[in-house]
């Protein structure tokens, strides 16, 4: 994964930027309502970001060669960007760790520490992915998008009218776990349509995904 000496600097500009916020700021809210302390956040955190660039490959099917589409420009592919793979006809599917694991991981954390009831947490999770799949649209040649506020405003939404009172991890599961159902797991038969080389459940990354759903839910919540 190549690149620049001026996007590394960028990125530990940024990832600095965003620890200094888990001290003192937005970040330690959100993770305070979860019961993290400063030093769990800051793990949870670092192995997200870093995370978010591994894909673990499961298997490959068959896809439809996309319409051509403008190439798209350096400047907005990201701060690490990743070689453009070429499209030859089948799709690797694959789960990222950042975006789909850890979430997932956390999430079970916070069922065994909160006295949530299953049936709550299934009705949560079944109401905002039901609402991510209505939202997201498949992309040709780039994958599925979705409104980046409508997961996290439905979680905070959901989570206050079922259990106000454990409303944070509540918001959390119901809009990391609802995102990877509605966006991405329910939205795998319209893969073969898309024509790219790579689909990763909870790929969107880090901070524009999952993990950034999660988080301002909780604010929210």
């Amino acid at each position: 994964m190549p690149f620049s000496p001026l996007h590394l600097l960028l990125f530990i500009f940024l990832l600095g930027f965003l620890l200094a916020f888990v001290q003192i700021g937005i970040f330690t809210i959100a993770f305070d309502k979860l019961g993290l302390s400063p030093h769990s956040a800051m793990l949870l955190l670092f192995t997200s970001l870093f995370g978010s660039a591994i894909n673990l490959p499961l298997f490959s099917v068959r896809a439809e060669r996309p319409p051509e589409i403008p190439p798209v420009p350096p400047q907005i592919r990201g701060l690490l960007r990743q070689v453009m793979r070429e499209f030859t006809g089948r799709t690797v599917i694959a789960v990222n760790v950042g975006g789909c694991l850890i979430p997932l991981f956390f999430s079970a954390y916070l069922l065994k520490h909160h006295p949530l009831p299953l049936d709550q947490v299934f009705l949560a999770v079944a109401l905002v992915s039901g609402v991510c799949y209505t939202f997201s649209r498949p992309i040709p040649g780039m994958g599925i998008g979705m409104p980046v506020f409508v997961a996290p405003l439905t979680a905070a939404l959901v989570a206050l009218m079922i259990n106000s009172e454990h409303s944070a991890p509540l918001a959390y599961i119901s809009g990391t776990l609802g995102v990877l159902l509605g966006a991405d797991i329910l939205r795998l038969g319209d893969i073969r349509r898309m024509g790219v080389p790579l689909a990763s459940i909870g790929g969107a990354g880090t901070f524009d995904g999952i993990f950034l759903t999660g988080i301002i839910a909780v604010l929210l919540a």
